[in-house]
C-alpha cells in the first residue's frame, strides 16, 4: 500500500484495494479473517504482484545485472558460481529484508544455463555463444497431452482428432517460435503422423474394409490383400511401406493436419 500510494494520489481507490486487500475469506460457509496475500485467481494480484517487484527490477537494474522475470519467476545470470552465491545471498537478504517477500528455498538454486529453465525454455551452448530450445520437461508435457488426443482406444475420425490437434498445435509453436527447434517440429509431426495412421488402421477395423480402402488409395489389388488380411500390429503396420506410401503428409494435410513444422517455418 505504501508503494501504490507514491503513484496514486486518489485515496478512494487506495481505500477500494486496501478493503479489497482485508477482505474475509469463504471456507466451508465461514467466514475467515484474511491475514495476508490476495485472493487466488484475482485479476488484481499479478498486478499488485508487478507493483511490488518493480523495486526487485529496479534494484538488479542498478547491480547491472542481466536478468528475466515473469510474474515471480525470476533468472538471474553471472559470470561464475562463486558470483551467483554472493548474489543468491545478497539479494535473499534483499527481498526479506526490504521487500518483506519470502523466497522459495526449493525452487531457488544456482546452475548452468543448459541445466535451468525459464517459462518451457531451456539453453544450449555453441560456439557463438548459448542459444534458446524447448525445455525437454515442456517436449514431455505436450507429448503427454497428443498422447491421449490421438489414442486409438478413444472413438473417434480422424477428422474430429485432426480439428483437436489444429486447436493445440498453431499456439504451441508460436508460443515456442523464438527457439531453435526445426528438428523437434519434424520429429513431432513423424510422432503424430505415425499415431494418426494407427488410428486410421484401426478404424477401418475389418479386412474387408481394409482392403477397399487400399484400393480407394490406389493400392494395386494383390497388395491391397496381402496388407488388409496381414496379422501385423497396429505399430508395425503404422511404419510399413503401404501405409507410408497412402496415408502420407499430403493425405493428412487434405484432412485439415496442420503440422508442426508448417506453422513453425511460416513467416
Amino acid at each position: 500500500m505504501t508503494l501504490l500510494s507514491r503513484k496514486i494520489s486518489d485515496k478512494r481507490v487506495l481505500k477500494l484495494i486496501r478493503r479489497y486487500l482485508t477482505s474475509g475469506v469463504m471456507i466451508g460457509g465461514i467466514a475467515s479473517k484474511r491475514e495476508e496475500g490476495t485472493p487466488q485467481g484475482s485479476p488484481l494480484s499479478p498486478l499488485l504482484s508487478n507493483i511490488i517487484l518493480d523495486e526487485l527490477d529496479k534494484e538488479l537494474e542498478k547491480r547491472g545485472h542481466c536478468f528475466v522475470r515473469y510474474a515471480d519467476d525470476c533468472s538471474i545470470y553471472v559470470k561464475s558460481r562463486k558470483a551467483a552465491e554472493r548474489v543468491k545471498e545478497s539479494l535473499t537478504k534483499y527481498i526479506e529484508t526490504n521487500l518483506l517477500l519470502r523466497i522459495n528455498v526449493e525452487k531457488t538454486r544456482i546452475s548452468l544455463p543448459h541445466e535451468s529453465t525459464l517459462l518451457g525454455f531451456s539453453f544450449y551452448r555453441e560456439k557463438q555463444g548459448y542459444q534458446i530450445r524447448i525445455a525437454p520437461k515442456s517436449l514431455r508435457r505436450l507429448k503427454e497431452k497428443l498422447r491421449l488426443m490421438t489414442s486409438r482406444r478413444t472413438p473417434q475420425g480422424l477428422r474430429q482428432r485432426v480439428e483437436a490437434l489444429r486447436a493445440v498445435i498453431p499456439g504451441w509453436v508460436n508460443y515456442f517460435r523464438i527457439a531453435q527447434a526445426k528438428r523437434h517440429m519434424q520429429e513431432m509431426d513423424e510422432w503424430i503422423r505415425t499415431r494418426l495412421r494407427m488410428c486410421v488402421w484401426k478404424q477401418w477395423k475389418r479386412i474387408r474394409t481394409k482392403i477397399r480402402e487400399l484400393l480407394n488409395l490406389s493400392v494395386n489389388h494383390e497388395k491391397a490383400v496381402q496388407w488388409g488380411s496381414t496379422s501385423l500390429g497396429y505399430c508395425r503396420v503404422a511404419h510399413s511401406p503401404i501405409l507410408l506410401s497412402t496415408l502420407t503428409n499430403n493425405y493428412f494435410t487434405q484432412h485439415g493436419y496442420v503440422s508442426f513444422t508448417s506453422v513453425y517455418l511460416r513467416n
